[in-house]
């Protein structure tokens, strides 16, 4: 991919994270601005910077945060067009070089299989009217591919990238007692 940077992270496969509200307002503090000090966090969330750390990398492990990205305003850097192109695809066995050359698409963004009269639908920023066409002719010369329908957006309302999360309803973090503490007041109980 041109110009764009991923980290990504591998899920191990046999582990499962219960998320619980804290971890739920790390995630939420980190969609809005990853680049956010770790200490920052921590203030809002009631924890140690490093507690945050640990926390964060358990997401990592567990899939939870799969990348950190930088948002970019797609005009300026020269992507004046996006499009929605719905693709019709004659056999699920064309589906896995759909995918490998739709990989090699610097310009699609997403690709999803949908229900309803397309197979998939694709998300797509480029440079122009001109560039979409290419990319559309790309698309119709995969094999497997028998029709494509293009929606070219005319303006865009709401567009976001932020993971809407429930942190009411999520479980509250159970918070252990240090055994010190817990001698001390049955001591202190049993001297009265």
């Amino acid at each position: 991919m041109r110009g764009f940077y991923l980290l990504k992270f591998e899920k191990p496969t046999d582990a499962e994270h219960a998320l619980d509200a804290t971890d739920l307002a790390i995630l939420d503090l980190l969609q809005r601005n990853c680049k956010q000090p770790l200490a920052e966090i921590g203030k809002q969330v009631g924890l140690t910077a490093p507690s945050v750390v640990e926390r964060i990398h358990k997401l990592e492990e567990a899939g939870v945060i799969v990348g950190y990205v930088a948002l970019l305003e797609a005009r300026a850097v020269g992507k004046d067009v996006t499009a929605f192109i719905g693709v019709s695809i004659s056999h699920p066995r064309a589906f896995e070089s759909f995918e490998k050359e739709v990989e090699q698409a610097a310009d699609v963004l997403e690709c999803h299989h949908v229900t309803g009269q397309h197979t998939l639908m694709l998300k797509v920023k480029t440079e122009s009217t001109e560039t979409l066409e290419a990319l559309i002719d790309r698309i119709r010369a995969i094999e497997g591919v028998t029709r494509t329908e293009t929606m070219v957006v005319l303006s865009t309302h709401t567009e976001r990238t932020c993971v809407s999360l429930d942190i009411e309803e999520a479980p509250q973090p159970r918070r252990s007692r240090r055994p010190g503490r817990a001698r001390l007041r049955r001591s202190a109980d049993a001297a009265e």
